[in-house]
């Protein structure tokens, strides 16, 4: 077991702990089903931002939800631990939720940071970031990688 993947039920003691130890908990979250450098970019970009970077995972379920048939190609343990790997993330939280929105509530960040697909108005959580003055902020670089767009190349290669 990883120890900075941390159980979805610890998030909110998580949160208060690194309050009180004075840190700035920056928040990033996506499905990261097969991870690229668009993913890295975005991850280390948001930990430039403050002390401890919080990653959340989204589950099995949602991820499919979101991205479709097919989808997941990785477990969210897997995608979990992969992200967990990355030097710029402190600690990695699977959530069940199409919106990280129970997960922010419970973690209570001061940034919440989203990719360049995003803008600050599209955030989906933005209201609940507003309800205790968290900031949004759009961070990595400009949206020309995709995990759907690396499925296709493979497909594509496959079928040569």
């Amino acid at each position: 077991m990883n120890l900075k993947v941390i159980p979805r039920a610890e998030a909110a003691g998580l949160g208060e702990r690194l309050r009180r130890q004075g840190q700035r908990i920056i928040f990033a979250n996506g499905c990261f089903d097969l991870l690229h450098v668009g993913h890295v970019r975005y991850l280390e970009a948001a930990r430039r931002l403050g002390d401890a970077l919080v990653v959340g995972i989204n589950g099995d379920d949602s991820a499919r939800k979101l991205k479709g048939r097919g989808r997941p190609l990785l477990s969210a343990a897997a995608r979990a631990e992969l992200v967990a790997a990355l030097g710029a993330v402190t600690y990695v939280v699977i959530f069940d939720e199409l919106t990280a929105e129970g997960l922010l509530r419970d973690l209570r960040p001061h940034i919440h940071c989203k990719g360049t697909d995003y803008s600050k108005e599209s955030v989906p959580e933005r209201g609940v970031l507003n309800s205790w003055g968290g900031e949004i902020v759009i961070a990595g670089d400009a949206k020309s990688h995709s995990t759907s767009d690396l499925i296709a190349r493979i497909a594509a290669a496959e079928s040569r």
